[in-house]
């Protein structure tokens, strides 16, 4: 009879259901139940996840004009905090995708997992580009057209040009086809991926800001507008990456509370956009 840790390390090498198993089923030990329910809960997971996997990708492949056409999704990050950038990025994913099964919206995803996505997504992408509009540049036309215009600037940056572009909610004015997909990162592959890249970049800014501000908590807000956070604006004012046409920080600079002012210019320290 095998013991209970050979079993345990055997179903941890398992990952479909084998004819061994059978005989665990009428194993009494408890440890050997309890680790049977845990391979089972974790198998379940799997296939959710690739049930979830293969609808994203035939949703993409329903939009292809033709078989091996490219596919560009983008997504972005950041339209609603109350500083920092807004970051677009453009994906086109291979045919061969399964090493991204799990591959979700970047926000049900967790922090870790997100950064392990992201590095594989800029390994086996036929392209991506990622693009920053600054809170400057959002202060100037406002966060709809800001975010419009870098989604429009992140498909451009590709190097490879794309038959056709999935964008999440938003219509676009690009070279090629464009369809706005609501709710994309939920129901496109390639959407996701650009989500993931959007979000893992942004977060990435946000943490570096937050060096330099640490009294906004940047690194664990990302710029959204929590209580610390807007308890931390009334106290100091904004800084130079708070978006001057958002509330409260329009309220707050009305009244005159600066903490500090302006000294970098956002896209120098931000640098160029990144590309393959």
């Amino acid at each position: 009879m095998k013991t209970i840790k050979e079993i345990t390390e055997r179903l941890q090498n398992t990952k479909i259901p084998e004819p061994w198993m059978d005989e665990l089923k009428e194993d009494s030990r408890a440890g050997v139940k309890n680790e049977l329910e845990r391979w089972r809960r974790r198998y379940e997971k799997q296939l959710i996840k690739e049930a979830a996997y293969m609808e994203k990708k035939e949703f993409d492949a329903s939009h292809m004009p033709y078989d091996g056409a490219l596919l560009a999704g983008i997504d972005e990050a950041g339209r609603g905090p109350l500083a920092g950038p807004v970051v677009c990025a453009a994906v086109i994913l291979p045919r061969e995708t399964q090493i991204l099964i799990g591959l979700d919206d970047s926000k049900k995803i967790s922090k870790p997992e997100r950064n392990r996505l992201a590095e594989l997504i800029k390994q086996i992408a036929v392209s991506y580009s990622i693009h920053i509009q600054s809170s400057e540049r959002i202060d100037e036309l406002n966060i709809y057209s800001a975010t419009k215009k870098s989604m429009e600037t992140a498909i451009e940056d590709l190097q490879v040009r794309p038959d056709i572009v999935l964008a999440d909610a938003m219509p676009l004015h690009v070279s090629c086809k464009a369809v706005s997909v609501v709710k994309g990162d939920a129901k496109s592959l390639a959407i996701a991926a650009a989500s993931i890249l959007a979000k893992t970049t942004r977060d990435t800014l946000m943490e570096q800001w937050h060096e330099k501000y640490p009294m906004y908590n940047f690194k664990q807000n990302a710029g959204y507008g929590t209580e610390e956070h807007v308890e931390a604006l009334h106290a100091f004012g904004p800084c130079e990456i708070h978006r001057k046409t958002f509330e409260p920080v329009k309220s707050v600079m009305e009244r005159g509370l600066f903490a500090n002012e302006p000294s970098d210019d956002q896209s120098s320290h931000w640098g160029s956009p990144h590309t393959k």
